[in-house]
């Protein structure tokens, strides 16, 4: 493990090309959990556009045997993890490279390279995972053509994967067996998968629109099977997706996909060998809710879209990750939001993919992790795997998307292919490709500015000033573009923003849009291109007096800040043709109320904190109820507006946070929605809780959410008004239902409302599921992330990770206690005392023993500290700064640390 004094930053400016190409790889494993032998024969040759030097190829944890060329010995020496070959053949011809190594799978708690999970050998290589398995340029501008011959017991393992095609097998002596596996197109190191185990598969074999037949297979443990199918439609409709969407097919014979219950990530894309966590691939109507369903569909789209997005086109260096990534994120978002089919489902969609990005991607990009979407250096890359990344990198290409166009991006994205298939390269190569496609776009006409997007960090805001002229009919509105300073970046340039707009009549229409000199009106929306500091649109023809609404389908990852009157708001929230805009109306009236409130220090009052006020003003209260009896709005829509702002995200908008003030507020706003609106929630429960038979599509499943919204306001309202009816209705619930979502619904509503019944039915879900570990983790996730009244969360913590059933190796496991805590319940993790903050720093230091990259995880818990109000501030720098002085931290959270304290 790489330790403290060997941490080097890598700088982007500093790329250079590898001093040698792979072309070949050959490897043999003979697997053993203690002990695997690993030959590498691999063909390379010099790079005639780099100076001679020696061949320098990365290691870790690696016990080296042999090192041969041209099949004869050579010298060698091992500097800093690298084995370094001087003595090569002269000229660019190429040789032949022979390296023996062996590795200890069992003892790979990292989970990084080749590892042992139940009695299963499993891979990953990205970013830097292929160094454990073998000495090599593990770089993804290193691209080579894979063949993997795997020898193992037969009995311990008997089925033997890798990449591409299967092109050989048979029996060996002593009770071993071998699988030779040829892979058809070219990869980075980082793409190799290797998987050995007692598995079983459901298979389906398919024709594509071409007419070609492919094989597809969903690997998983014996017992596991009759979960799988979901994953198995999903595969396919992700398959017919990119055949329809873009004309991109599947180009092997068969893809495989295999679930792991330890793993880092939620998936790998593995050329033809995708590794799954396996909460991204289990469901069944008993065992898994409709966001389970969601997320398996999304993130099987994602893995399988990467098949072109980032395997046949791949990152000429770490730097470009979010070439692949953001591409594929607003892939899987588009393929989604096609599934869900109706336009108020797709709206749905983008507002939780938005509501994501506020709440983690904002935060990052105004702390001390901030970074562009391609950064310009890191310690440890693992770090950088992060929502900027995905989901602002994802925005970026929406926003490339929206400037030339559906049609547009489709002949974009096949010209990127065109010149770049079975390459590594760039993010400016795919702007470039986007605009060269699309002469006379925006885009093309902005194109440089436009790549600001990856250079500079922070989240710009855009400010609105608008004025109406009843006399003249005109409305002038003024946009103009701010960015903060973030770390290295003190000054920033104005970016391309495009601003997606309408005009809203005070009297609820949608009005036609004429701007100065244009000769008629228009469609009542349209798209405007902001480049400089500020610009000014003048609208004629407007009889009425005007409410903007501004960043539709928020068309642009940026804080709006425009001054709305609360009568405005409740206009939007009421007419707004843009579900997104009407979504944001609500949320704005509900933040605007918290903020007021946690500004009031005469508001506290009584026992903990207590808010002993009313704060929902009487038209708000009504703009509530008329959105949950609308009588043709979607019902997951209604279960979106109803939904509070997070307590994360009302802190993101103070410049000092007192956690505990926010919890308090957002906890009273709940309680008094949960009374004021007590007969709308009974009536919403009784129109939506019955689904009828089990599907996880998407107007089910928005019944489902509404209904379990209701359930938990009227707990709420039950512990407030001392109502035994609904807890003892929602106990039944719980023990009736016929599928997860409504079990899980129950039993949260039950510990959200802190009722007596939620201990016998936290008892019973456990005794129920005890044995599946996926359903359990929502068990253990669910405790830890309890609204904390009195301080009970933390002791509650403590004892779960006591529990026989908790396993702190496993990264679900941890997360599902020690992330739902630290991460997703700041009232009960920013305590007064700091016993959260040491917690959090005793968990750091265990965890980065076992594993670094979730311990660098679980360190960007206290990323924000500096906004922090006292004592909270002093008491999480201690903690950050206990962690930061440990002597043998890895290079993966001393880097989050060291930035978090840096000034």
């Amino acid at each position: 493990m790489m330790r403290e004094g060997q941490a080097i930053a890598i700088h982007r400016a500093d790329y250079a090309a590898p001093a040698y190409w792979i072309d070949t790889v050959d490897l043999t494993f003979d697997l053993d959990p203690a002990k695997t032998r690993v030959l590498s024969r691999l063909r390379v040759r010099r790079n005639a556009d780099v100076p001679a030097q020696p061949l320098r190829l990365d290691g870790d944890e690696l016990n080296l045997a042999r090192v041969m060329v041209n099949g004869a010995g050579t010298s060698f020496k091992l500097d800093g993890g690298q084995l370094v070959l001087e003595n090569l053949p002269e000229g660019t011809g190429p040789f032949e490279l022979e390296i023996f190594t062996t590795c200890a799978p069992a003892k790979n708690t990292q989970l990084s390279g080749l590892y042992v999970s139940q009695g299963t050998f499993f891979t990953q290589c990205e970013a830097e995972g292929f160094r454990r398995i073998t000495y090599f340029l593990d770089r993804p501008d290193v691209m080579a053509s894979y063949s993997v011959l795997l020898r193992a017991s037969k009995a311990d393992y008997p089925v033997l994967l890798s990449n591409g095609n299967l092109v050989d097998s048979g029996e060996l002596e002593d009770g071993r067996h071998f699988a030779k596996w040829v892979d058809p197109h070219k990869k980075p190191s980082y793409l190799f998968a290797l998987v050995a185990g007692k598995l079983v598969a459901r298979e389906q074999k398919i024709k594509s629109r071409a007419g070609r037949e492919h094989l597809l297979q969903v690997y998983v443990r014996p017992g596991d099977l009759e979960k799988t199918e979901h994953a198995m439609n999903s595969l396919m409709a992700s398959i017919a997706w990119d055949e329809a969407r873009f004309g991109l097919s599947l180009d092997l014979d068969r893809f495989m996909i295999v679930a792991t219950s330890d793993f880092n990530m939620g998936a790998m894309e593995n050329k033809g060998l995708n590794i799954f966590n396996t909460k991204y691939v289990l469901a069944s109507q008993a065992t898994a809710t409709d966001v389970d369903f969601a997320n398996i569909e999304s993130v099987v789209g994602h893995e399988y879209f990467h098949n072109w997005t980032g395997n046949r086109v791949t990152c000429r260096d770490w730097f470009q990750l979010s070439l692949k990534e953001g591409l594929t994120v607003f892939r899987d978002q588009e393929f989604s939001m096609d599934m869900a089919g109706s336009p108020s489902a797709r709206a749905v969609k983008r507002i939780e993919d938005v509501r994501v990005l506020r709440t983690v991607q904002f935060p990052e990009d105004a702390g001390p992790m901030a970074h562009p979407v391609r950064p310009d250096s890191y310690v440890e890359i693992n770090n950088f795997y992060t929502v900027t990344i995905y989901e602002k990198g994802s925005e970026v290409v929406r926003m490339q998307h929206n400037l030339v166009g559906r049609d547009g991006f489709a002949k974009g994205l096949k010209l990127y292919f065109e010149r770049h298939d079975g390459q590594a390269v760039t993010c400016d190569d795919f702007a470039q490709a986007m605009a060269d496609a699309n002469p006379g776009s925006p885009l093309a006409q902005h194109l440089e500015q436009f790549k600001r997007w990856y250079s500079q960090a922070g989240t710009p805001r855009v400010k609105a000033v608008g004025q109406y002229d009843a006399d003249a009919r005109r409305y002038t509105l003024t946009l103009s573009q701010s960015c903060p300073a973030t770390p290295g970046q003190p000054d920033k340039l104005p970016f391309v923003i495009p601003v997606t707009l309408g005009l809203v009549g005070t009297d609820g229409r949608a009005l036609a849009l004429q701007l100065d000199g244009e000769a008629a009106a228009g469609a009542p929306e349209r798209t405007v291109v902001l480049t400089e500091g500020e610009m000014t649109l003048t609208f004629t023809g407007v009889d009425v007096p005007p409410v903007p609404s501004l960043l539709r389908s928020f068309s642009a990852p940026v804080v709006l800040d425009c001054e709305y009157s609360d009568a405005e708001l409740l206009t939007l929230l009421a007419h707004d043709s843009d579900a997104f805009n009407r979504w944001e109306a609500g949320q704005r009236l509900m933040l605007r109320i918290a903020i007021n409130a946690i500004a009031d220090g005469a508001l506290l009052a009584g026992v903990n904190g207590q808010i002993g006020q009313n704060l929902l003003p009487q038209p708000l209260v009504q703009a509530m109820r008329d959105v949950l009896r609308h009588p043709t709005l979607d019902a997951a829509f209604k279960e979106l507006v109803l939904t509070l702002p997070s307590e994360g995200y009302i802190a993101e908008q103070l410049d000092t946070v007192d956690p505990q003030r926010v919890h308090a507020v957002r906890e009273a706003l709940r309680e008094q929605l949960a009374l004021a609106l007590r007969d709308d929630w009974v009536w919403a429960w009784e129109e939506h809780h019955a689904t009828g038979g089990y599907r996880p599509d998407a107007v089910s499943a928005g019944r489902r959410a509404l209904a379990g919204l209701a359930l938990g306001m009227l707990c709420l309202a039950a512990r407030s008004s001392g109502d035994i009816v609904w807890p003892g209705k929602t106990y039944q619930r719980f023990k009736d239902a016929g599928n997860m979502t409504d079990r899980f619904n129950a039993l949260a509503a039950l510990v959200g409302s802190g009722h007596e019944l939620a201990a016998p039915a936290l008892a019973r879900f456990h005794a129920l599921f005890k044995d599946d570990a996926l359903v359990l983790d929502k068990w253990f996730a669910l405790q830890a992330g309890a609204p904390d009244r009195g301080g009970q969360v933390l002791p509650a913590v403590r004892q779960l990770m006591k529990h026989p059933d908790f396993h702190i190796k496993n990264p679900n496991r941890a997360r599902s206690v020690i992330f739902s805590y630290c991460n997703g319940n700041p009232g009960g993790f920013h305590r007064t005392d700091a016993a959260g903050y040491v917690f959090w720093a005793d968990r750091v230091l265990e965890l980065d023993s076992l594993n670094p990259q979730v311990a660098a995880r679980l360190a960007r818990a206290l990323d924000r500290w500096k906004k922090l109000a006292e004592p909270y501030r002093t008491a999480a720098h201690e903690a950050i700064s206990r962690v930061a002085a440990k002597s043998d931290l890895s290079n993966d959270v001393r880097e989050v640390v060291t930035r978090a304290l840096a000034d």
